[in-house]
């Protein structure tokens, strides 16, 4: 599934696999995670599960920047569970997603190669079984203004065909956007051209609506 600067890819539902081998059966479970606590509780639910075996390897890796991973060979010869499990996930580009392989022993010795292809194949057998979707990445932005700006603020809105994520009408109103990340720069520079009803040509970076408080949250 392709990605744009506004999406990254991650497990649409949780999926299972299962790969044997002289014997050997190797369980891959895989499921949607947002952060590490979360990753790591499905290495435990998992090891409850499948209470019988020595191993139960995994791989996470995690956000739209996939720069937050993990790989654990849980006991098993170094380099031979995690990373290729690791591999698999990096092959299909997911992320918020982690994997973990469960062994029961099969009474015959796979060697680092065999263990290496069977928790590559687990994995991989895993992720075809699943779905992916995309995520949004959105960033906030919110406009503070008096009741004087009500009217414009409406009209822009509409206009630019933005919904409100939130709104607070007190004191004064408060309105929050999520807007599509690559979006923010043209959106923001449209709606104070829009509220402020000048031509677009007119907004610069230090152009200001009188009564507009706009921020954009980092």
């Amino acid at each position: 599934m392709s990605e744009s600067p506004d999406f990254y890819t991650i497990p649409a539902r949780a999926s299972e696999g299962e790969f044997r081998d002289r014997g050997s059966k190797f369980v891959a479970a895989l499921r949607h995670v947002r952060n590490e606590e979360e990753a790591l509780a499905v290495v435990e639910e998992q090891a409850k599960l499948h209470f019988k075996c020595n191993h139960h390897c995994y791989a996470y890796r995690l956000g739209p920047g996939q720069d937050r991973w993990r790989a654990n060979d849980d006991g098993e010869p170094s380099g031979t569970a995690g990373k290729p499990i690791m591999g698999q996930i990096d092959k299909a580009g997911w992320s918020d997603v982690v994997i973990v392989v469960s062994r029961y022993w099969g009474g015959t010795k796979l060697g680092a190669s065999g263990l290496i292809n069977a928790y590559r194949e687990a994995a991989r057998l895993a992720i075809e079984a699943g779905e992916s979707t995309l995520q949004p990445l959105t960033t906030e932005v919110v406009l503070r203004f008096g009741y004087e700006l009500m009217s414009p603020v409406m009209s822009a809105l509409s206009s630019l065909e933005l919904e409100m994520a939130e709104q607070d009408f007190g004191a004064s109103a408060v309105v929050k956007l999520d807007l599509p990340r690559s979006t923010v720069p043209s959106t923001v520079r449209a709606l104070k051209a829009s509220i402020g009803g000048v031509y677009l040509e007119e907004v610069d970076e230090e152009y200001e609506v009188e009564g507009l408080e706009l921020e954009v949250v980092a």
